[in-house]
């Protein structure tokens, strides 16, 4: 027996819309739409209306603006009277830089950290279990805060290095103080110079055509260390031995480069101690420092669990195959479990991505400059555009949250089995 809950209409009527259930979701849907952006224009016509009241109409003029402020720790050449827009620039790029610098130390600590607390020695995974659990369990700030303070109470200050107390590491190349730690800066003696792309707009910058030559040499040598092992693999498949290629690899790959350098007459400039302080050379401030390592232990954290839960979603009976086939643990572990636990960690590990990028922004706490404390912070109180730059701030975040996505899911993507 057969149950037709809508019967064929020959002709439409509006009351379809409601009583036919072919029409009567899309109807629904349109309601709730109309609903939504009614809603949101009243919100925004009420909104700009309160605002001209106050004579403060929606304009971002005032990234055009002098900032009239320093930023202490940036990676493009910047002064107080750039604009404010070129003082978001900064502290994006500054934040893209602890970002990524925080992503890549918490996934390297997390993978070890995961793998440790499956160790069969008690010792060591309980200790990896401390670990996880005492920074899982207390808020990032404190981390952060804790870590700056513990920089500058417990390592020297300049002046110790001139009475003796204190003394540069690396064979005096590296100079860890109170006020950041200075490290060697590379210099050509023969350089090509730079490249100054945009004039003297706010977006400015330079591109140096020795790091071109760099890279290009480097990628040039990745692409032919490839084609070598492609075809070593074409030689093993006919003739099922492997010939040894490692050295060749090596060659194409690190010969060229260290040629190009030493044409281009590369040295390290090294710190020096003058006056009350280091110059010369990368300073790296503590404010930076406190920051990426408090995000990326913090994180770490996370990712560790992660790791673990994906190498235990792996089959037992993969780790017993590998054992008889001969492998030793590390190899097992590194090319059987860990390649089957990818496809388990990475949907969890973005989540962890873009809480470190969000979390990025607690820097005000310990005075570094990202873009929450330029554009979010000095450029809103001297401007007093508190919606403009919230708005501007929301886009910033969400456009680096959808890239990190993307790249992600994409590698996501490649790593899935494929099923016929």
């Amino acid at each position: 027996m057969t149950t037709i809950t809508d019967p064929h209409q020959g002709q439409f009527r509006l009351s379809m819309l409601l009583y036919d259930s072919r029409y009567r979701s899309m109807t629904i849907q349109i309601v709730a739409l109309i609903g939504f952006l009614m809603l949101l224009g009243w919100l925004l016509s009420n909104t700009a209306q309160n605002l001209a009241e106050l004579g403060k109409e929606p304009s971002f003029s005032f990234m055009m603006e002098p900032a009239g402020y320093d930023i202490n720790q940036r990676l493009l050449d910047y002064n107080s009277q750039d604009t404010h827009l070129r003082a978001s620039l900064m502290g994006l790029l500054n934040t893209l830089l602890v970002a990524v610098m925080g992503c890549i130390t918490a996934t390297v600590l997390g993978v070890i950290i995961g793998v440790l607390r499956l160790s069969p020695n008690w010792i060591i995974s309980r200790l990896s279990a401390v670990y996880v659990e005492g920074f899982r369990n207390v808020p990032v700030l404190l981390w952060i805060v804790f870590t700056m303070a513990v920089l500058i109470e417990t390592l020297p200050q300049p002046s110790a290095f001139r009475k003796g107390e204190a003394s540069m590491s690396l064979w005096d190349s590296v100079a860890v103080t109170n006020r950041g730690i200075y490290i060697p800066e590379p210099l050509f003696s023969r350089s090509l110079g730079d490249i100054h792309l945009l004039g003297n707009s706010s977006l400015r910058f330079d591109v140096s055509l020795d790091l071109l030559v760099l890279l290009a040499v480097l990628i040039g040598g990745i692409l032919t260390s490839v084609l070598i092992k492609r075809r070593a693999d074409i030689l093993q498949e006919a003739t099922g031995v492997r010939p040894r290629t490692w050295h060749l690899r090596l060659g194409v790959i690190l010969v060229p480069f260290v040629l190009v350098l030493a044409i281009l007459g590369f040295h390290l400039g090294y710190p020096e101690l003058k006056g009350f302080n280091f110059r010369n050379g990368i300073h790296l401030r503590n404010s930076l420092i406190a920051l990426w390592l408090a995000l990326s232990l913090y994180t770490g954290a996370f990712i560790a669990e992660i790791v673990r839960a994906g190498i235990l979603a792996v089959s037992k009976g993969q780790t017993e195959a590998a054992s008889a086939l001969g492998l030793r643990p590390k190899r097992t572990m590194s090319l059987v479990i860990l390649p089957q636990a990818l496809r388990v960690i990475i949907p969890p590990l973005i989540s962890n991505y873009l809480n470190l990028t969000k979390n990025s922004s607690l820097a005000i706490a310990v005075g570094y400059m990202d873009i929450t404390g330029t554009l979010g912070g000095i450029t809103m109180n001297q401007t007093g555009r508190e919606l403009e730059t919230v708005l501007l701030l929301m886009l910033v975040y969400l456009t680096i949250s959808l890239t990190i996505s993307a790249v992600m899911n994409w590698y996501n993507e490649s790593v899935k089995l494929k099923e016929r």
